[in-house]
């Protein structure tokens, strides 16, 4: 069974329309993932309004049940709740998934931003049934899917998603070179092939596309230690320990431009192409979707 992997939101932190934005987005993160059963949604951010309105286009008055599971609940990545439009709508059903089981707080912080402090339309006014629930070991629509926690100010998780034989992994806002044993050394010898931990590659191991935050590049990363992001470079040394067929930089930051974009995906694809030939490296850009068979 295929998974479908589509790009609605891009971009880091703030959303940035804009010609120099174009090609790769400005809007702010979500992802979605098909299957032949289930709908997954990574992250609500402003890509979440335009990804409403293609689900409403694509079911034709039928309803839609989706599983959203929020990397966390930081702005760029919850913004596009209150816009998201089959949320108005009765026919339709959505599970919130927090983690660890039992935890409510990502569920009541997606909905607190839609008080009357901060939006005009209270979340009881929404007319689908939205649910919280628990990430569990069952299957959801025959898809696996799994949680580990990241290193992000606040706290984020990665998520994966496997059906027969196929991986997805997205994994977002996790600043991987604050988990490097030698952090010094690799800011010193940027050049030298960075080890990971090892739960977070067994986590990442063998999968079709790993969608990961690429934020910074080496110059940027220096003045930006702390703020929960990685070198690009780090998460393609990421992807060349768990033997990633394909990696989707994501997450740009709102500063780069298109052209500081394709500069980064450069460094990052000639970095694949010394420690591991066959891994393909591409910049997520909105609105392209690939099939994962």
């Amino acid at each position: 069974m295929a998974l479908f992997v589509k790009f609605w939101g891009t971009r880091g932190s703030i959303p940035t329309p804009g010609p120099s934005t174009q090609r790769y987005g400005g809007n702010t993160a979500c992802v979605e993932i098909r299957s032949e059963g289930a709908l997954f949604i990574c992250d609500g951010g402003t890509g979440l309004r335009e990804l409403g309105i293609d689900l409403i286009r694509r079911h034709e008055g039928r309803p839609i049940v989706g599983h959203m599971l929020f990397s966390h609940p930081h702005w760029d990545h919850i913004q596009g709740f209150p816009f998201f439009t089959p949320a108005y709508r009765p026919e339709n059903t959505f599970h919130i998934y927090g983690t660890p089981p039992g935890d409510r707080r990502l569920f009541q912080l997606v909905s607190g931003q839609m008080r009357s402090d901060y939006f005009p339309v209270d979340f009881g006014d929404l007319s689908a049934r939205i649910v919280a629930e628990d990430l569990s070991d069952q299957p959801i629509g025959g898809v696996a899917v799994r949680a580990l926690p990241q290193r992000h100010p606040g706290g984020s998780f990665a998520f994966s998603f496997e059906s027969q034989g196929r991986k997805v992994v997205y994994a977002t806002d996790n600043e991987l070179d604050e988990l490097l044993p030698d952090r010094e050394a690799s800011l010193r010898n940027p050049d030298a092939l960075r080890r990971l931990p090892d739960e977070l590659v067994d986590f990442v191991k063998g999968a079709d596309l790993l969608v990961a935050d690429g934020q910074y590049d080496e110059e940027e990363y220096a003045t930006k230690i702390g703020w929960g992001h990685p070198r690009a470079t780090t998460t393609v040394d990421l992807a060349v320990a768990a033997g990633v067929r394909q990696l989707a930089i994501t997450h740009h930051d709102p500063m780069q431009s298109d052209a500081d974009v394709d500069a980064k995906i450069e460094a990052c694809a000639a970095r694949a192409k010394r420690f591991a030939p066959e891994l393909i490296v591409f910049g997520a850009r909105e609105g392209v979707e690939l099939k994962i068979a």
